[in-house]
């Protein structure tokens, strides 16, 4: 195998590629990712096992050919190359060595053999339909901080995608959840996606999907098996395993009767939950909300460092309420909104809270309240 890249080309191509590989390895050759060349494009695929990514990428392929390379070696090396160089990767396939060369760099690493690679077997698609980047990275972008990190409850380590009933028909809908908090985004159900099945992405693929969702002009196509989701543009594919458990009835946490309607300045929220929450050394300290006539006093009592209070203008017309939050909770909630005002709808001290993005309600968030 012989290939000339751009420098920048197999930076971008690396970097997804040692995303995936885990740092730490039992099996020598899940550190590599696998170089193969034909035609007029270079192929860089990595895995875990769990997660396959595959990006091509141009060259100008002298010989056709594969080998396998450690992934974060060879991304450490480009890195440092000079940006705007060409690179050459050779491996005369005998002598076990990938040669890589720029400039006056040269480089000589050790290689294992292509057929120990292990590939990701392809799975029969149940659902295959196309979503546009922004619509997808809003999708995952907006339910990811919810995703929860017990690894005991794996069935809430990713988001549950699937189709749902909107209240205005059929739509593409991501959910996640750790018990204290939940985020439901939705979206128009794309053309083909009607027989969807629901199924747990996990919390690394949503870090990896991020990836391929930066340019606004692509289309990705998405393919769901009851094993498997596939994310594709012309040039990278992600495949994973997705999480095998049952995603619990989240429909049951929103709650419908919450009549006490506040809406506030969203940004100027979150930043007044930002200050007074500087007193506590720490970050789950409650957060009191102390509701009156368009009147809310956020305020944190820490005994051991000093206590803070700031009152906000909102719009609020029901009767006197405070209630408590874990104040990283609402940081995070409140960072979701797009527009201007976020409202929240409240029923006792004791009861969930709603959240929506002004008149928005194709996005939703609980927040669990908390005893002050």
């Amino acid at each position: 195998m012989k290939v000339n890249i751009e420098r920048s080309d197999l930076l971008k191509a690396m970097s997804r590629a040692q995303g995936v590989v885990e740092r730490r390895n039992t099996i020598p050759i899940l550190a590599n990712v696998l170089i193969e060349a034909e035609g007029d494009s270079v192929a860089f695929r990595a895995t875990d096992l769990d997660i396959e990514v595959v990006d091509k990428t141009n060259g100008m392929v002298n010989q056709a050919g594969a080998t396998t390379v450690g992934a974060h070696t060879l991304h450490e090396i480009v890195r440092k190359l000079p940006d705007g160089s060409q690179v050459e990767l050779s491996d005369d396939g005998q002598s076990g060595r990938l040669e890589v060369k720029a400039g006056r760099s040269h480089f000589s690493l050790a290689t294992l053999p292509k057929e120990d690679f292990p590939i990701m077997a392809t799975s029969e698609y149940a659902s295959n339909f196309a979503v546009p980047a922004p619509t997808l990275r809003r999708l995952f972008d907006k339910a990811k901080f919810a995703i929860s990190t017990e690894e005991t409850r794996y069935y809430l380590n990713g988001v549950y995608m699937h189709s749902a009933d909107g209240p205005d028909g059929k739509t593409l809908r991501c959910v996640a959840t750790d018990g204290h908090r939940l985020a439901q985004i939705d979206d128009t159900l794309p053309e083909g996606a009607e027989e969807l099945p629901g199924v747990i992405v996990p919390r690394k693929t949503v870090g990896e999907l991020r990836k391929l969702l930066d340019d606004d002009d692509v289309q990705i196509a998405v393919s769901v098996s009851e094993t498997k989701v596939r994310f594709s543009t012309p040039q990278i594919t992600l495949t994973s395993k997705v999480i095998d458990g049952s995603f619990p009835d989240y429909a049951r946490v929103i709650p419908a009767g919450n009549t006490k309607r506040m809406e506030v300045d969203a940004a100027e929220f979150a930043a007044a939950v930002d200050r007074v929450s500087t007193v506590s050394s720490e970050r789950s300290r409650a957060v009191k909300l102390s509701l009156d006539e368009d009147r809310l006093i956020l305020s944190v009592n820490a005994p051991d460092s000093g206590a803070a209070d700031e009152e906000l203008a909102v719009a609020y017309a029901d009767e006197p309420l405070e209630i408590g939050f874990n104040a990283k909770y609402l940081l995070e909630i409140a960072s979701q909104v797009d527009r201007e005002n976020a409202v929240f709808m409240f029923n006792t001290a004791a009861d969930p809270t709603l959240m929506r993005e002004g008149s928005d309600a194709s996005a939703t968030y609980v927040v669990m309240p908390m005893r002050v």
